[in-house]
């Protein structure tokens, strides 16, 4: 049996996922924003291990829950799944003076990978939305372009898909993959998104867990347990660096290396 650590998980896919690993006898480990959340993710999986409590809009607080995971021992894999949907109407302040958006979905797993103890497998949910990220690296604090939430929900979830790639490459011992659940009617997704809810957790947790050939494999995007076409300049080793170099320069935080392919 496998021990999975899961962002993110007091409601929605986080949540699904949970259940799905703890029903099938994986040691789990839950993640709410603040002590609130993380007391309605234990009561709703009372199975897992336990949980912890992190705000990710803060680089502090993201800081302190690495902290917190790596004192409670290794793990197979890490589901970076937390994040925030594409209405925010505004960019938001968070403490260190970042959109909301950016620092949940973007900045928060970087700190988080670069943090906690290598895994054998990181997961990390993205959208399909993520085609329609920028790839530039240009403004990525919405400093000086005006706001949309919905580019720049795109681009955080390209930011996902550089990340698990970076991983990737940076980290050939290792199973770093990204997928998109589809448009599933979530809290954030909306009542009437057409995908199905049932399926929507099934590949983070294959990808978490599972032995067969198709998901012992890195540097992929999937969909459904399909692999997926994605943005071709995830791909690209250069743009990949450069997200990377940003979130350096706005955390102080390095990213782990291990060889440069």
């Amino acid at each position: 049996m496998s021990r999975i650590f899961i962002t993110g998980s007091a409601d929605g896919l986080g949540q699904m996922a949970a259940k799905l690993l703890i029903a099938d006898g994986h040691q789990v480990v839950l993640h709410g924003r603040n002590a609130a959340r993380a007391a309605e993710a234990i009561s709703a999986a009372p199975g897992a291990e336990t949980v912890l409590s992190g705000d990710l809009s803060s680089i502090k607080d993201t800081i302190e829950l690495a902290e917190k995971v790596n004192k409670l021992g290794s793990f197979d894999a890490v589901i970076h799944n937390a994040g925030m949907g594409y209405r925010e109407v505004s960019r938001g302040n968070t403490v260190d003076g970042l959109p909301l958006l950016f620092a949940v979905n973007s900045l928060a797993p970087y700190i988080l990978t670069s943090l906690i103890h290598l895994p054998q497998r990181l997961i990390y949910v993205s959208s399909g939305l993520h085609r329609e990220g920028n790839p530039s690296m240009d403004d990525l604090t919405w400093d000086n372009k005006k706001w949309s939430g919905y580019q720049a929900y795109a681009d955080t979830k390209l930011h996902n898909v550089l990340l698990a790639f970076a991983a990737a490459r940076y980290q050939p011992a290792i199973y770093a993959n990204a997928l998109e659940p589809g448009w599933v009617a979530t809290k954030m997704g909306g009542a009437g998104a057409p995908d199905s809810l049932t399926d929507a957790p099934k590949t983070q947790v294959w990808l978490a867990v599972s032995n067969s050939a198709q998901a012992l494999v890195s540097g992929k995007y999937f969909y459904h347990q399909k692999c997926k076409a994605f943005h071709p300049a995830a791909a690209n080793p250069a743009v990949q660096n450069g997200f990377i170099e940003a979130c350096q320069r706005l955390t102080g935080i390095t990213f782990p290396a291990t060889s440069h392919l």
